[in-house]
């Protein structure tokens, strides 16, 4: 059995031996939904209390994520973001993750010295020292940390929008395209808080017109 190895903290300590003290790790959760926010964290953890058990936020329970923010928000310097609906459709998911990500380390309350990124490209808007890690989630315990944050704040705004349109299922797939997340759309039509940018929703909109 091929068993993937946990992150672990050796980017931090590369960056740390170069003098950069602040390291934190960056993640974003909710590209593929279909409604919602994009949502990202910022972590910087404190070497001496990292919590046992990070990890790719996807790869955990999500009782086992509620422990783990609660460790991470107790021991670590830490923020969650946001880009909009509005931006995701004006910007494109793409660059409004990033717009998430740089919300998020703007504001950590201390300005990392580096910035450990989750992807193949740094945020352009980044003023700081940074490096994109490909699989970042899986490979970072600071952008474990970040995803797990990202993920818990995201599902719990799902859950939340779910109670106002509790035809589509929110609560139990955070949006995502899930076969009956797009019968629902199709039955009910779209709310304001998809992602009309999107092909299933463009879709539904453009038959809507004709």
């Amino acid at each position: 059995m091929d068993i993937k190895p946990l992150p672990d903290f050796s980017f931090e300590q590369a960056a740390h031996r170069r003098g950069l003290e602040l390291v934190a790790g960056v993640d974003e959760v909710g590209r593929g939904p279909l409604c919602g926010p994009v949502t990202a964290g910022a972590v910087i953890l404190d070497p001496n209390h990292i919590p046992e058990g990070l990890n790719d936020s996807k790869k955990l329970s999500a009782k086992r994520r509620a422990e783990l923010v609660d460790q991470i928000k107790a021991h670590a310097l830490w923020a969650v973001a946001h880009a909009s609906i509005e931006e995701i459709d004006t910007l494109n998911i793409y660059h409004a993750s990033h717009l998430a990500m740089c919300r998020a380390v703007a504001a950590l309350t201390r300005v990392p010295d580096h910035v450990l990124v989750d992807g193949n490209r740094v945020p352009t808007g980044l003023a700081m020292s940074a490096e994109p890690i490909v699989k970042g989630d899986a490979r970072s315990l600071s952008i474990a940390a970040a995803s797990i944050l990202a993920k818990q704040e995201r599902d719990a705004l799902m859950v939340t929008l779910a109670q106002q349109y509790p035809q589509y299922g929110w609560e139990k797939n955070a949006g995502y395209p899930t076969p009956s997340h797009l019968a629902a759309l199709k039955e009910f039509g779209v709310t304001p808080v998809h992602r009309k940018s999107f092909k299933p929703v463009h879709n539904i909109l453009c038959q809507g017109k004709t």
